[in-house]
């Protein structure tokens, strides 16, 4: 048995988008990461640029509101949508999905390998500077926020510690291992999965 879908969480500037690319590149699946939008939207009728400001970052203020929020109505809905779209792909299978709580949707699938990308701070920093270029923000404020809206998105609607190794089949630091080495890693791992318990538990 091998994997015929692969999960790619990571951390800002860590290189998780890339890795992926390579990852669907070796293997020949399909690579989802901003072409979801088109998706989502299709399925949600939000416009794609509310999907991609909201679509797995969620400011701690928002979850705050609850159900009194007509913003957080919203991305309750945006989430099911999302939710229909993975799970969609999964069925399909053969594809790697970056973000967006696949890897806790998919938890159940035997058929899943879930990795997470993470690397020290200077290493993502530099990789930032170098892929999205300076901004009128400082990159420790960029870095910092970027991290904390993810984390607070995906712990809201998952339960779950954000990062937890736990959670993962892999988890790869991409501050000591090349984005290549890092790919190679996840696609040698793909092939050769095994039946397994998934790791379903709370924290």
């Amino acid at each position: 048995m091998s994997a015929r879908v692969i999960t790619i969480s990571r951390e800002f500037g860590s290189g998780g988008r890339t890795i992926g690319r390579l990852v669907a590149a070796e293997l020949g699946y399909e690579f989802y990461d901003w072409n979801l939008v088109e998706k989502i939207a299709a399925q949600s009728g939000f416009a794609p640029d509310f999907i991609e400001a909201n679509g797995e970052e969620q400011d701690r203020f928002m979850s705050m509101l609850a159900s009194s929020s007509y913003s957080f109505n919203l991305n309750e809905q945006l989430f099911e949508a999302q939710t229909r779209v993975i799970l969609d792909l999964a069925a399909k299978g053969n594809c790697v999905i970056v973000g967006r709580c696949a890897d806790f949707l998919l938890r159940n699938e035997p058929n899943v390998l879930s990795c997470f990308i993470f690397a020290d701070e200077e290493s993502r920093k530099k990789r930032i500077l170098e892929e999205y270029g300076q901004t009128s923000v400082s990159i420790d404020k960029r870095l910092r926020d970027k991290d904390r809206r993810r984390k607070a998105h995906y712990q809201y609607f998952t339960g779950r510690k954000w990062g937890r190794s736990f959670f993962y089949d892999l988890c790869l630091d991409t501050g000591r291992l090349p984005l290549e080495a890092c790919a190679k890693l996840i696609v040698d791992a793909a092939r050769a999965l095994g039946p397994g318990v998934r790791h379903t538990g709370e924290d």
